[in-house]
């Protein structure tokens, strides 16, 4: 979605329509509808996890287990171990 249009969005995804709602707007409709909420989880847009254990050092730590050049070292290594495995 970073740099299009709302509209060039929606058509890509196949939607009427398409609106951007603030997080407080949506924990607010939320309560609306069900007062009795407490408290959401919304780490997913706000960074802000309920564990209170994870932060920006944790997720570089994760990306660099997980992103292309982690992985292509991994790859690097099962290839070098089945060739090994195919010599001997």
């Amino acid at each position: 979605a970073h740099g299009r249009e709302v509209d060039e969005i929606r058509q890509i995804i196949g939607a009427d329509g398409l609106i951007f709602q603030d997080l407080n707007d949506l924990i607010e409709a939320v309560r609306a509808e069900n007062p009795d909420i407490q408290q959401f989880e919304c780490s997913v847009f706000n960074g802000v996890y309920v564990t209170k254990d994870v932060d920006q050092q944790y997720l570089d730590f994760l990306d660099s287990l997980r992103n292309d050049d982690a992985k292509a070292v991994l790859f690097q290594n099962e290839m070098e171990n089945l060739e090994m495995h195919n010599e001997g």
